[in-house]
């Protein structure tokens, strides 16, 4: 029993490790780009967690310091083995990225005045603009699912933030901490009072 027990622990290493890998190796543009692809391959293929702890992990990895794909893989990880599924998944998506850069160092000069290669890039910013407007679009109807006022005016409000008014992210995202935090703390209080009524 405990022998089946670790093989299945084992597999499911392997399967993160993989999955982790494989994502990280076939992905361009950035956090928000492989967040999506997390997000189909670990929410609707594997079924491995829900939709809102998906965003609930995309959330806290886009609010905390580091790049995006880490910080979702140590949650994912963790989330799926502990701390030793944080390591797997962990260098499943950092071992690509090394490996590519570093050719690519080596190689800077040859590829900095390739021609094919530089209109490559140009023709994957496409994809990549199609991916990042994907995962907006999903995020935008996930707030508007929960049928929240506060939530959907926030969303513009940020938006303009953002957009129009040239405000940095990381001011908005601890703007909305601070006000998720304000909104826990009155729901608790308000809470309280109708339970000693």
């Amino acid at each position: 029993m405990s022998h089946k027990k670790e093989t299945q622990h084992g597999h499911l290493l392997w399967q993160l490790f993989i999955s982790t890998f494989m994502l990280s190796a076939c992905t361009f543009g950035g956090g928000f780009v492989i967040v999506s692809l997390m997000k189909k391959k670990f929410v609707e293929e594997l079924g491995w967690i829900e939709e809102s702890e998906m965003l609930d992990i995309t959330a806290i990895a886009q609010s905390s310091p580091g790049p995006i794909p880490i910080n979702a893989s140590v949650i994912l990880g963790y989330r799926m083995r502990g701390i030793i599924g944080s390591i797997v998944a962990v260098l499943g998506t950092s071992i690509p990225p090394l490996v590519i850069i570093s050719i690519i160092a080596v190689f800077y000069d040859a590829f900095r005045h390739n021609a094919v290669i530089a209109t490559a890039l140009l023709v994957m910013r496409a994809g990549v603009a199609a991916v990042i407007c994907d995962v907006v679009i999903n995020l935008a109807k996930n707030i508007i699912r929960t049928g929240n006022r506060f939530y959907m005016v926030l969303m513009v409000i940020t938006f303009v933030m953002t957009y129009f008014m040239g405000i940095s992210a990381m001011t908005i995202i601890l703007l909305c901490i601070a006000i998720g935090l304000i909104t826990l703390l009155l729901e608790m209080k308000r809470n309280k009072q109708q339970g000693d009524c």
